[in-house]
């Protein structure tokens, strides 16, 4: 197993439309991180559209790469491997930062490493900007929320690499579902902060929407929330009323929060954690993390909003780790769409029982 005093891991993310590139050193100190979002291209369709997204990847992924290793004062030769996101994501966009991955790995001689997605937000909240900053050291076992976009997974880590999932969402992901009520009301894309905008001067108790519990499961389901407050919209118009737009996505993120955070703490005490993370797009949400930090008696970790969202940095983390467990990918690696978090382990590292 290779040691030495700065290991520093080349970070490639292209799960979706962000195209991003990071050099971090020892897993913790980041050296460069660009990120090239494709939010404004995808915000005249609601939401992104995938073949846009895999295309305007194509474009940009050489520019963000040579931005990061500029930045980071190192060239190919210099980083130790290469982390790249093979999985879970949209094919397209996959595939674009994995072949270019293997290219580099190909020229320049270096191990490659293929990274799940929601694996890396689960690191985000260990990454710092400078070396001489103090950092976190998560205290394990942890309850792991990883909430955004395309998914809810409450994933039990009881120490590096190792992970056991507990729950997920059974239709739209917390994210997905803020994006489909913002069109509902007429607030621009992306979703999540346009409701947390406007709801911070609505009534979060004006509408009672429902809470999916699902008792007796660590899974989540919010499209009966969704579907409430389509209804509800579809109600005021019927009787030709002005939509109160402030109190409806008030009560809506309310509504999404506190099944987060209830669910969340409930793992945290069966499971008898010593912390909970909280990372993911949607853990930007500002009522998310107030209420977390009001209800949580255990230290609480949520990374800066810069990480919360898809980023190269937090895959260059895992990679360091992955990469001082002796776990390489070999150059046939191939893409996996669906790769949900369970099966990380199969093959290398270990998921818990």
């Amino acid at each position: 197993m290779p040691t030495q005093a700065a290991l520093r891991i080349l970070g490639i993310e292209t799960s979706c439309d962000e195209t991003a590139a990071a050099v971090v050193e020892n897993g913790r100190f980041i050296l460069s991180n660009i990120v090239a979002s494709q939010v404004d291209i995808h915000a005249q369709y609601g939401g992104v559209f995938p073949e846009v997204a895999s295309r305007q990847h194509i474009l940009t992924i050489y520019p963000v790469l040579e931005q990061a290793l500029k930045q980071a004062h190192l060239d190919i030769n210099d980083v130790d491997a290469i982390a790249v996101t093979r999985g879970p994501g949209l094919a397209g966009s996959l595939v674009i930062g994995v072949n270019v991955a293997k290219g580099l790995a190909i020229s320049s001689g270096k191990p490659l490493l293929g990274i799940n997605h929601l694996e890396a937000h689960l690191y985000s909240v260990s990454l710092m900007e400078r070396s001489s900053d103090v950092g976190i050291a998560p205290l394990y076992p942890m309850i792991g929320l990883i909430v955004s976009g395309g998914h809810t997974e409450l994933v039990l880590m009881k120490e590096v690499l190792q992970y056991q999932s507990l729950g997920r969402s059974l239709d739209d992901a917390a994210g997905e579902a803020f994006d489909k009520v913002a069109r509902l009301l007429n607030l621009p894309y992306p979703g999540g902060p346009s409701i947390q905008k406007i709801a911070a001067s609505g009534n979060p108790m004006s509408f009672q929407f429902p809470r999916a519990w699902l008792e007796g499961s660590w899974n989540f389901s919010f499209s009966g929330l969704k579907t409430a407050v389509l209804r509800e919209v579809r109600k005021l118009e019927r009787f030709q009323k002005p939509l109160p737009v402030a109190d409806l996505a008030a009560s809506f993120q309310q509504a999404v929060v506190e099944v987060l955070v209830e669910k969340t703490l409930r793992a945290a005490q069966e499971f008898k954690a010593k912390s909970v993370l909280v990372a993911g797009g949607v853990s930007a949400n500002q009522c998310l993390r107030d209420t977390f930090a009001s209800r949580t008696n255990i230290p609480l970790y949520i990374p800066p909003i810069e990480l919360c969202t898809d980023n190269a940095a937090m895959v260059a983390a895992v990679g360091y780790h992955r990469y001082q467990a002796g776990q390489f990918d070999d150059l046939d690696l191939d893409v996996i769409p669906n790769w949900p978090i369970a099966e990380v382990g199969i093959g290398k590292g270990q998921v818990l029982a």
